[in-house]
């Protein structure tokens, strides 16, 4: 495709400006790709070998990790669409009391991270002092426990809790989007709500069902969190606690390579078949403007419902909260915060007197600042090349700007690693290659956000001022932006959000320097110090908790999904 003459890149400035970014974001992409591939293929000596693949490939561990890796991603995926269907079907369809209230919930859930929600329920249910578990005990008089959260059951229920929210946003989008003709239609003919609901809508949004299904078998499998808090205690490894595990000293950095490309292609494969499943929203076509949906009258069913949708997201997001909060706050564990039980000194002591965790709150901050500015920057420019196609291959652009959403962040982890531990540019040890990783991770929902707006807005102001003498990059400045404000800030929240609770990469990549507080989270896990872990974790739920409120005062009600 030529670029097109005459239009906001057609002068120098800006046209070498585009091409810049598109080489940066490409050299952000391959580099550590490439070293990725590279390592996999070399003997540690500079040559060429597949030993590393015939390790990877004969060693019981990591066939028993695979396996593991796939009981889990089955079964969340599985029931992360039995919980997240009728959870959406309830909240956009019913008239559920609560609706608001469970939908916001929902998506706390979805910002909440998995690896505080993982402790908050080692908390609860670990076998020997866990809460739930001690109150079994003292009123049965029984001494083996009720729940074993450290178990391969536990590590599934904990994962469903962190990956069920990605099915929900699509399968409730879906029926936000569906007309309700048909319903309507299978109503008035005396259909029950329920064979309604089983013959009419389900068909209709089975393509975005089975979609959740994919993206929740995805993250469960690339996930680091709740395998590595839940599963490593358990001796239950997968894919990634093997890949962080060959990273410990001596590390084997040929063999994690070998692991990782397997699991980058099967991602890949993934995250190809889910796009098809949304290329095919549904098996009807509706022309015109769909009409409003029918609100369907529960009567008393509405309650049992409402019950079944709290429950989830107080499991889910709630009692993460809850649980830490209590246990930070309290000088004896398992009574409540209050009178001469409540105390302020595990708050006080992580942030003025733990090294670890000020270390950490101050780089987690400092990362997720720099990579949320620069990455709406760079994907806003991006995303406004690529949809007014204004480079030679512009269509690529796109593709290439969400390709590290296939990347799973433990497997970037390493190739950033092989790539920047040597030189030309060695960035290990600093600040620098805990934002790269930032930056390429997240950089696709800046572009996403970005590209949504830039599709709103028509491009006749930017040709008016071109016509009157602006060049590109003013024109980009001074019209483009101010227009797609709002694509631009949901872009920088959310990437602040993720960035902050990021830990799949940030686990091989840190150093005693470069702590972040995901990491300080885990140190002190692994340390057994649960009074301060529950302090620290407790304070970085705070701030995303005012990051997404400050988000939902500057961006109303498209912050948390609704439509505005």
């Amino acid at each position: 495709m030529t670029p097109l003459t005459g239009r906001a890149g057609g002068d120098f400035a800006a046209q070498a400006s585009w091409w810049l970014a598109v080489v940066l974001l490409a050299l952000l992409i391959a580099w550590p790709i490439g070293w990725l591939v590279l390592m996999s293929f070399e003997d540690g000596q500079g040559g060429f070998t597949l030993a590393n693949y015939i390790r990877a490939a004969s060693a019981q561990r990591y066939w028993d990790a695979a396996v593991n890796s796939l009981i889990l991603s089955t079964s969340v995926g599985v029931l992360s669409v039995l919980v997240a269907t009728p959870l959406a079907w309830a909240i956009a369809r019913t008239n559920m009391p609560g609706r608001r209230f469970i939908q916001v919930m929902a998506l706390a859930s979805l910002i909440t991270p998995g690896f505080l929600t993982a402790v908050a329920w080692i908390l609860l249910a670990g076998p020997n002092a866990g809460l739930l578990n001690q109150l079994f005990r003292s009123v049965t008089g029984l001494e083996g426990p009720l729940f074993n959260i450290l178990s391969m059951q536990g590590m599934i229920f904990v994962t469903l809790l962190e990956c069920f929210p990605f099915a929900f946003i699509i399968i409730s989008s879906a029926l936000q989007n569906i007309s309700a003709e048909l319903e309507d239609a299978a109503n008035i003919s005396g259909a029950s709500t329920a064979r309604t609901m089983w013959v009419i809508t389900l068909p209709l949004v089975r393509p975005a069902i089975l979609a959740g299904f994919v993206l929740a078998f995805l993250e469960a499998l690339v996930l680091f969190s709740s395998p590595a808090i839940i599963g490593v205690p358990a001796r239950t490894y997968v894919l990634t606690t093997q890949i962080w595990a060959l990273f410990q000293f001596p590390p084997q950095l040929g063999v994690a390579s070998a692991l990782s490309l397997p699991l980058l292609l099967v991602t890949m494969a993934l995250l190809f078949v889910q796009r098809r499943l949304l290329g095919r929203r549904g098996y009807v076509t509706v022309t015109g403007k769909a009409s409003a949906a029918r609100v369907i009258d529960l009567g008393w069913g509405r309650w049992p419902m409402f019950v079944f949708c709290l429950l989830v997201v107080i499991a889910s997001a709630g009692l993460t909260y809850v649980v830490l909060f209590s246990y930070a706050a309290s000088k004896v564990w398992g009574q409540l915060p209050i009178g001469a039980n409540f105390t302020f000194e595990n708050f006080r002591l992580v942030l003025f007197d733990l090294d670890s965790a000020q270390k950490g709150l101050k780089n987690s901050l400092i990362l997720a600042l720099g990579a949320a500015t620069v990455a709406v920057v760079l994907g806003g420019i991006l995303a406004y090349v690529s949809e007014r196609r204004l480079l030679r291959g512009a269509w690529a652009v796109g593709f290439l700007a969400m390709a590290p959403m296939v990347i799973p962040g433990i497997v970037f982890a390493v190739g950033l690693f092989s790539a920047y531990t040597r030189p030309p540019l060695i960035l290990y040890g600093t600040l620098w290659i805990l934002f790269v990783a930032y930056l390429t991770k997240f950089l696709p929902l800046a572009y996403m956000n970005s590209a949504t707006a830039i599709k709103s807005v028509s491009p006749d102001l930017e040709e008016a001022a071109r016509i009157s003498g602006a060049g590109g990059l003013t024109t980009f400045g001074r019209i483009t932006v101010p227009l797609v404000k709002q694509g631009l800030l949901s872009g920088w929240f959310l990437v602040f959000i993720y960035s902050l609770r990021e830990l799949s990469s940030s686990i091989l990549l840190f150093t005693n320097n470069t702590v972040v507080a995901s990491v300080a989270v885990y140190d002190l896990y692994e340390t057994g110090a649960w009074p301060q872990l529950s302090a620290l974790g407790f304070i970085l739920l705070l701030i995303n908790t005012v990051v997404v409120a400050v988000g939902y005062v500057v961006l109303g009600k498209s912050f948390v999904g609704e439509r505005p």
